[in-house]
């Protein structure tokens, strides 16, 4: 099964300083057809204008993955960490048993991130953290293993069976990712544009992959993606 959701059907939210777009259900959007995909529970592609930001909030038993795109994004939490994350990192973020944090764009310009939501596997977990940077140059053409249950290959770590691959893709530039039976993949095209199994995509849109053998990402223009690879959602332990 291949099934596309366009970037102009997900929900959205306009509230001056932030501009959000929710790829399942968040906040005051509400649609049961997207709850969730698997454990894959939110993305949300948010703009959030200089001087502004998240103040400081609560999270438990979540598994939460930052993406930044464009500016930066200012974090501290209960932890002790006081960070900035920048193009090209990954942050992870286990709230576990009960976390609070901050994000602001301390910048003078935009900060346009994802913000990613993981169910994790257990329950009240020692909250953690983890940031790494991951080279233009790794998923140039090709899919990087950037957060996996396991920490393989230099990904951060996300305790759920989920493995996220960046990947960057122009015209020339192909990668086939085979899937095992009974995993469920989402593509989701974070900028530009890329060809899913043959599909045309644009940035926003995402899709829904099942009983396929592979995914094959080609003649991108300036296409940016991430794509999930998941077994199916078990209840929490």
């Amino acid at each position: 099964m291949f099934v596309i959701r366009h970037a102009s059907e997900r929900g959205h939210a306009n509230h001056g300083w932030l501009d959000s777009h929710h790829s399942f259900s968040f906040a005051d959007y509400r649609d049961e057809e997207h709850v969730h995909f698997g454990p894959l529970r939110v993305i949300n592609e948010d703009r959030v204008a200089a001087g502004a930001g998240f103040g400081t909030h609560s999270h438990r038993d979540m598994e939460i993955i930052s993406y930044v795109l464009e500016g930066e994004l200012a974090h501290k939490d209960s932890m002790g960490n006081a960070v900035v994350i920048r193009p090209g990192e990954v942050q992870r973020m286990s709230a576990g048993h009960g976390v609070t944090h901050s994000e602001e764009n301390n910048a003078v310009t935009e900060t346009h991130f994802l913000q990613i939501w993981i169910i994790p596997n257990q329950l009240n977990l020692a909250p953690g953290y983890e940031q790494k940077f991951f080279p233009d140059a790794e998923k140039r053409g090709k899919l990087r293993l950037v957060a996996s249950q396991s920490g393989e290959h230099g990904s951060v770590t996300v305790h759920q069976d989920v493995r996220i691959y960046a990947g960057l893709f122009g015209p020339d530039e192909t990668a086939h990712h085979t899937i095992d039976f009974e995993r469920l993949v989402y593509v989701h095209v974070v900028r530009g544009s890329v060809h899913v199994n043959g599909h045309p995509l644009s940035a926003g849109d995402a899709a829904k992959i099942t009983g396929e053998e592979r995914v094959v990402l080609s003649d991108g223009v300036d296409g940016e993606v991430l794509l999930f690879d998941m077994g199916e959602l078990q209840p929490p332990r």
